[in-house]
């Protein structure tokens, strides 16, 4: 097979482990994940790294979830000075303060029945499309809920991931539009 590896899937093959660590914990927090993507390095193309991911994603067990959810930002408060929390989540940025407010309501009685962040892939989502979402899902039991995170989970690992495998084989030079960014 030939290898079709992107410039900056070849950058994260290439990095050491340090480094390729850090970058990992930036997509998703759960060390198990990580150390499974570290471990089959280097990958020959971007859908093996995605495939990989799917795989350790599918293998998490609950502390491993909750350890990837606890660094998810709640929906409709992105980490403040993060330009990934807040692309991922631009469908709250314009969204009325009313259905702000009812977003807030909805995710807070989320994490009081469940402990941990409503936790969808909101890229592409409106702040309808995500209020919906936690209204069908809060009545979920936690065992069919904790199967849905894992999914949404796996959905956003693999956006970041993809992002990742296609970021240039050298970085822009740093500007005051950019500088302190976090890395795609």
């Amino acid at each position: 097979m030939t290898s079709s590896s992107t410039p900056g899937l070849t950058r994260f093959n290439a990095a050491e482990d340090g480094t390729a660590r850090a970058v990992l914990h930036d997509i998703c927090a759960s060390g198990a994940w990580a150390r499974e993507i570290l471990a089959r390095r280097p990958y020959r193309d971007a859908e093996e790294l995605l495939t990989v991911s799917d795989a350790a994603v599918a293998r998490l067990g609950p502390a491993d979830l909750a350890e990837a959810m606890a660094a998810h930002p709640p929906i409709g408060r992105p980490t403040p000075g993060d330009p990934v929390s807040s692309r991922e989540q631009r469908g709250m940025a314009d969204a009325p303060a009313a259905l702000r407010a009812e977003m807030l309501e909805l995710t807070l009685a989320y994490q009081e029945k469940f402990g941990h962040v409503f936790l969808i892939c909101a890229t592409g989502l409106t702040a309808e499309q995500m209020r919906d979402a936690v209204r069908r899902r809060i009545g979920n039991a936690p065992h069919h809920e904790r199967e849905i995170v894992r999914q949404e989970l796996g959905r956003i690992n693999r956006i970041r991931l993809a992002r990742l495998a296609v970021t240039p084989a050298t970085p822009p030079a740093t500007t005051p539009a950019t500088e302190g960014a976090a890395p795609p």
